[in-house]
This record gives structure tokens, C-alpha cells and sequence, in this order.
């Protein structure tokens, strides 16, 4: 079946379209179709079969993946893209545990995503039988809720409550646990449409006096600043957020997850903050006066070191999971709420705005000084750089981008100029390798009419480039540019600096050609060797209606930078290799 679409048995159908349901695989089905699931990424196994077999009635779109690693991923992007949980299925033991890194990244960045997973009959369970593991005991740590399901006639509601806990609140990633005998297990049960459990309640709007104590200190600011997180885009709040920066000329940075909640483009933009910040980014974060933090977690790598960040603000931080709040940096100010609502009281409660021109001027002079401009004579080696905002002015503003972990992250976070929310595609607090390209999988599928562009290490490529044969059997126009530098490069970037040049288990001189390995997947292959070949390719390869792989051979001794060493001061940041 092409897509994996099944095709409904017109004996099997109801009066309503649907099939009747028989048991709990089919009541698992129908829970997804009530929730409006449209694609699953899976890969098929013994005790998952009866849900497999209940989907062969189904108008949802199964993707099979060639690894669960690659199912999860996409699952993920495509619930980072469409803002609805992704939602990705294995069979039990190794197909379950080999979701688990997956998890592990969408529970760190608030994904939305609930994973399936089969399990042993549960007159086995506990005694070691073929391909068990303990699925519920093992992600538990790193889920909002893992369930193991236990009867045909709940299994269903079970499968609807942990695509609504993904979705609500604070986003993150669910699973549930389905015995074999509860799916094969007799029920006519309908679960319904997805609800929460009676004991959750995310709370929505922040208390009215903490927040007009706030926005008085933010109007007393002299040099204020907002900090977007990814909280602003999962929130759908930018609208809100780009309003309220504009309408009191308050300069804007963005966490790592929340790249685009503001446009880079406009004037107020500083850009990007944390250890690969822009400089004028972290020099206004570190100086200013008042932070309005909106959805962030105030992780390490933006922090540095905790006693060196914003040391002299007051801190306003808006968040709707009061675990965060004061965790790791101490709040001034605390507002407990969805980001889209207590901003809209914050405007309310805004009566006039911060004395910023002066601030302004300062943060202008700090772009001049700290230009995010590169050296590239002619006659070096391909520059990383280059080649991103290469791809970035041949593409439309909507372009989805996606990437792995390593140094080609940082390059595309850097140099491509985010406009839009739900644009930026990858791993960030775990920041798990291999993330590319399953995910620019998801991402197509969640927005077809939307270019997709995944930037990826030979490293990181490496971990995943399997993948490359489903984005060909269903055709997806992606584009996979590898920033081969046949190294981990980041790896690499830090034994130069800190461990006296000593390259051990780094350098990856074996890579194969990937131009090469793509045609061999079906995809179309390309390859840059030189600038003068950059314009070109990048034409030819997003011209290809299809996956296409561009192996860009790049300067193996390039660097990421502006960089803040681990747990530093982000005001002491350095541009060269030198300054470290």
C-alpha cells in the first residue's frame, strides 16, 4: 500500500464509515481517529500486531520507519510543526526501548508526543518472556505519564488521556503500554473524544497583583529586555509577544527552542542568547536591568554560569509549570500561566513603557561590534556559514528547517534569519544526534506545502541516514545538506581547546561519499567541493521534486563561535579560539 494508507472493507463499516469495534486494538484505533490523528510513525512487530492489524481499517496514514529511533523523531518534528502530539508505535522490548533516547529529548524540550507500545500478555508479564521489558518502569522519569493499560474496555480512554496530557499544560510525551491480550481482548467500547483526568488543571492566567507588580518594574526598566522561550511558540503566543516588544521598543532575544517566536529581521531583534548567542545578545542579557522571561527553563547552555546571569535584573519569569520558576535562576517576579494569556495581562496591565531609546542606541553599537560577519577569502575551503545563508536566500521565509546536534546546528541556528514560529526543527536540551533527518520526514509530512531543509553533520548523518529510504518510497521533497567535515565536529572543537589538540575517537576520515550513499537510497545525490559551486547545487538540489543529499566537503578546522565555555559568564564570550 502505497503511504501505508489502508483501505477500509465496505462489510466492515458502519453506518458511520468506521469499523465496528470488536476489541481493544480497534478501541486503541478509534482513540486516535477521535483525537483527529492523521499520520503514525511505527515499525511493526509480534505483540503490537493487533493494533497494526486494527489499523488496516483506518484512513490514518501509517509511515513505516526504518529504525523506532526515526519513528519517534518524526513523530516529534511533527508535532513541533503541526503543534499536535506526534504519534509513533513499536513493538515490545527492543522496539520500546529504542524509543527511549527519542523520549528522552521530547520530555527535556516540552515535545508533544505519545508513544505505543506493545507488550507480552499480561498472564507473562514479570517473568521474563520473549521481548519483554519493563516499558512503564523504564519511562516513567521521562514522560508526563506512562501508562500501562490492563483491560480491553479502557484501553481506548487510556490511549485518548495521554494524547490529551501531551497536548495540555505543559506539552511533553505520553506513552501507553498495550498487552497483547488487552489488545486482541473482546470490547465494544468507544472511547470517546480525548479528555484530561479530573486531577489536572494547568492553570491559565497569573495572579492579577503579581501581575501589575511586574509590569511596574518593567515600566521603571532602563534597559530592559525579553527572553523568548519555547514556551512563546508552544503557547502559540508570538503574536502576543511580537505586539508587546514592538508596541514598548523592548529588544528581543530567543532561547535555542525559541528561535522565531520573534523575527530576527526587525530592528528590535538581538538575536539569539546562551553559548553560542550572537554577542550583542549576550551583552544585553548580561547588563540589563529587568528580564521578562517568557517559557524558558533558564537551562545551562543559556545560563552559563548562574551567579554571572543578568546579575543585575530584576527577573520576571512566565511560565505555566511552577516546577521551573526560580529552579534555576530566582524569579522576582513569578507568573504562573499559559504564555499567550498572562501576556495578554501583562499588555492590560501596562500602563505606559520603559524610557528605551537610549538602551536601544547602546544595543545598535553592540551589532556594530559584535557582527556575526566571517572570514572567507577565496581560496579556503567551503565555508559552513556560506553555505546556510546560501540556502537561506534561495528559499521561501516558511521554509522549515531541521538539523542534528553538532556543529552544523549551531551554524544554521546562526546564520539562517528565523522569521516564523514552528520553523526550527531539533534536539535541544538532550541534544540527541541523529535528530535530521527522521525528523525532516516528520516535518514534510506535517507541512506539505512547506520547503523542508535539513542541515546535518557526517556524524550525526551517519546515526539515522537509513531514513533516507522512506523519505523515497514516499516521496518527499526534502533536502539533506551535510556540512562534512569527516569529524564530530564539536567533539573536535573542544579537544582543540581544552584537551591540548588530542583528537581521540573524533575524526571520521572513513565517511563514505554521501552523494553517492543518496543514489543508492533512490535519492538524488549532489556534491560542493568549492564556493563557485554553491549557487548552483543549491538550485539544482531544491529544483529536484524528491529527496535530494548535497555532501558539502567544508573546512575541517572551522569553528563555531561566538562561544561561552561551559558554566562561564555569558558577557565574557569569545569570538576567536584565542580568547578562550
Amino acid at each position: 500500500m502505497s503511504g501505508e494508507q489502508a483501505q477500509t472493507p465496505q462489510d466492515a463499516e458502519t453506518g458511520s464509515g468506521r469499523k465496528e469495534i470488536e476489541n481493544g486494538a480497534d478501541s486503541v484505533v478509534r482513540a486516535l481517529e477521535n483525537a483527529g490523528v492523521e499520520h503514525l510513525f511505527g515499525i511493526q512487530g509480534g505483540a503490537i500486531m493487533p493494533v497494526y492489524d486494527a489499523l488496516y481499517d483506518s484512513e490514518m496514514r501509517h509511515i513505516t520507519m526504518a529504525h523506532e529511533q526515526g519513528a519517534v523523531h518524526a513523530a516529534d518534528a511533527y508535532g513541533l510543526v503541526t503543534g499536535d502530539p506526534g504519534v509513533c508505535m513499536a513493538t515490545s522490548g527492543p522496539g520500546a526501548t529504542n524509543l527511549v533516547t527519542v523520549i528522552a529529548d521530547a520530555n527535556m524540550d516540552s515535545d508533544p508526543v505519545i508513544a505505543l507500545t506493545g507488550q507480552v500478555p499480561t498472564d507473562v508479564v514479570g517473568n521474563d518472556a520473549f521481548q519483554e521489558t519493563d516499558t512503564v518502569g523504564i519511562t516513567s522519569p521521562i514522560t508526563k505519564a506512562s501508562t500501562f493499560a490492563d483491560d480491553p474496555d479502557s484501553v481506548g480512554t487510556d490511549v485518548g488521556q495521554a494524547f490529551a496530557l501531551a497536548k495540555n499544560g505543559r506539552q511533553g510525551p505520553t506513552l501507553v503500554d498495550l498487552p497483547k491480550d488487552v489488545t486482541k481482548g473482546e470490547t465494544e467500547t468507544d472511547p470517546g473524544d480525548p479528555t484530561l483526568p479530573e486531577t489536572y488543571d494547568p492553570p491559565e492566567t497569573a495572579d492579577s497583583e503579581a501581575v501589575s507588580e511586574a509590569a511596574a518594574a518593567l515600566r521603571g526598566a532602563e534597559r530592559p529586555v525579553i527572553l523568548a522561550g519555547g514556551g512563546v511558540i508552544k503557547a502559540e503566543a508570538s503574536d502576543e509577544l511580537r505586539s508587546f516588544a514592538k508596541e514598548h521598543e523592548i529588544p528581543v532575544v530567543t532561547t535555542m527552542p525559541g528561535t522565531g517566536a520573534f523575527p530576527e529581521d526587525h530592528e528590535l531583534s538581538l538575536e539569539i542568547v546562551g553559548m553560542h548567542g550572537t554577542g550583542y545578545g549576550n551583552m544585553a542579557i548580561t547588563v540589563t536591568d529587568c528580564l521578562l522571561a517568557v517559557g524558558t527553563r533558564f537551562d545551562d547552555r543559556l545560563t552559563g554560569g548562574v551567579e554571572t546571569f543578568a546579575p543585575d535584573a530584576e527577573i520576571i519569569h512566565i511560565d505555566i509549570d511552577p516546577a521551573e520558576v526560580s529552579k534555576n535562576i530566582e524569579a522576582d517576579h513569578a507568573l504562573i500561566g499559559d504564555a499567550k494569556a498572562v501576556l495578554d495581562q501583562f499588555a492590560d496591565a501596562m500602563v505606559g513603557s520603559p524610557s528605551t531609546e537610549s538602551w536601544l542606541e547602546q544595543c545598535a553599537a553592540w551589532k556594530d561590534e559584535y557582527s556575526m560577519d566571517y572570514a572567507a577569502p577565496e581560496d579556503d575551503p567551503v565555508k559552513p556559514q556560506y553555505v546556510v545563508e546560501r540556502f537561506d536566500a534561495a528559499t521561501d521565509d516558511d521554509t522549515i528547517v531541521t538539523a542534528g546536534v553538532g556543529q552544523h546546528q549551531m551554524w544554521a541556528w546562526q546564520y539562517w534569519t528565523w522569521t516564523q514560529p514552528r520553523t526550527w526543527v531539533t534536539s535541544h536540551g538532550l541534544g540527541a544526534m541523529g535528530y535530521g533527518l527522521p525528523s525532516a520526514i516528520g516535518a514534510k509530512l506535517a507541512a506539505p506545502d512547506q520547503d523542508v531543509v535539513c542541515f546535518d553533520g557526517d556524524g550525526s548523518f551517519l546515526m539515522t541516514c537509513q531514513e533516507l529510504s522512506v523519505a523515497v518510497r514516499e516521496d518527499l521533497d526534502i533536502t539533506v545538506v551535510v556540512l562534512n567535515n569527516e569529524a564530530i565536529g564539536m567533539v573536535c572543537q573542544w579537544q582543540d581547546v581544552f584537551y591540548r589538540e588530542r583528537h581521540m575517537a573524533s575524526d571520521y576520515p572513513w565517511v563514505p561519499e554521501f552523494d553517492t550513499l543518496a543514489e543508492a537510497f533512490g535519492a538524488r545525490g549532489f556534491r560542493i567541493d568549492t564556493d563557485d559551486e554553491v549557487d548552483d547545487v543549491i538550485e539544482d538540489a531544491l529544483d529536484y521534486d524528491g529527496p535530494s543529499v548535497v555532501d558539502v566537503h567544508i573546512d575541517p578546522d572551522e569553528k563555531v563561535f561566538p562561544m561561552v565555555p561551559g558554566g562561564g559568564d555569558n558577557g565574557l564570550f569569545a569570538l576567536t579560539e584565542d580568547q578562550l
